[in-house]
């Protein structure tokens, strides 16, 4: 049957900035389609909320609380992982932040803080789970990227969260092309306006959601459900012959 190539049962799988937003929703969506899921979370609150609710639907969870600037917090993470579940399948990376500000005012720590979570976060992420991955000879990683490494959104100005999605994309497409012999696939989801709790009030917002979705061919923002089904493609076996690639899921703002 040809669904069976998107089951995930019994897989392990990690999710970093699981606890809320669209974090939350791809470890719900796993577990549907059968994963073991890792809360890979910084906020002690959300993380262990979210892993009671992958385990109210069956599958086993772990949160471990994660700080993915930190090396060697990382690497303890997939540690633990190994300790828990014996293996690692797949890994989402997802956790990121967003700033907004003038380029020509940006004070250099709030650059570097972006940097850090969206760029250096992912890779140590990576880095970490290809070691296991590797001496497996299997594994998918599925990296959130952004649409905002393909455009300029406005009317906000956002340098640094632009210039850490367009190099997460980039970054996926060497990863990829070095892992690739060792049966590692590694790619990127690229999503438009989504709407969670953290960016309703900007959608809902005039100023800046009425343009946004006036520029969005479909006429509205994205919702995390319509986002995982994606998720599950890339990392199940349906995607076996995918790698280097990042996907835009925007509603067509792109196309325009």
């Amino acid at each position: 049957m040809i669904l069976e190539k998107f089951s995930l049962k019994d897989r392990v799988g990690i999710v970093t900035g699981g606890g809320r937003g669209l974090g939350r929703s791809f470890c719900l969506s796993y577990a549907e389609a059968g994963a073991h899921v890792v809360v890979a979370e910084l906020d002690t609150q959300t993380g262990p909320g979210t892993a009671g609710e992958v385990e109210s639907l069956g599958r086993k969870a772990l949160f471990v609380e994660t700080d993915v600037t930190s090396k060697e917090n990382v690497f303890d993470m997939v540690e633990k992982t190994l300790e828990a579940f014996g293996r690692v399948d797949f890994i989402m990376n997802n956790a990121g932040v967003v700033s907004q500000g003038a380029a020509e005012t940006v004070v250099e720590e709030e650059w570097q803080r972006v940097i850090d979570i969206n760029l250096n976060g992912v890779f140590f992420c990576c880095q970490a789970v290809a070691r296991p991955m590797i001496e497996q000879r299997s594994g998918s990683i599925v990296n959130i990227a952004s649409m905002s490494g393909v455009i300029v959104n406005y009317p906000q100005t956002q340098a640094s969260y632009n210039a850490s999605k367009a190099a997460v994309a980039h970054l996926s497409k060497s990863l990829a092309s070095e892992w690739a012999q060792h049966n590692i696939r590694v790619n990127a989801i690229s999503p438009g306006y989504m709407r969670t709790d953290m960016t309703a009030p900007h959608i809902d917002n005039p100023e800046y959601g009425g343009k946004w979705l006036a520029a969005t061919p479909m006429g509205r923002a994205g919702s995390p459900e319509e986002l995982a089904p994606l998720a599950i493609f890339l990392a199940s076996d349906a995607s076996s012959f995918m790698t280097g690639s990042e996907v835009v899921i925007d509603g067509g703002f792109t196309i325009w």
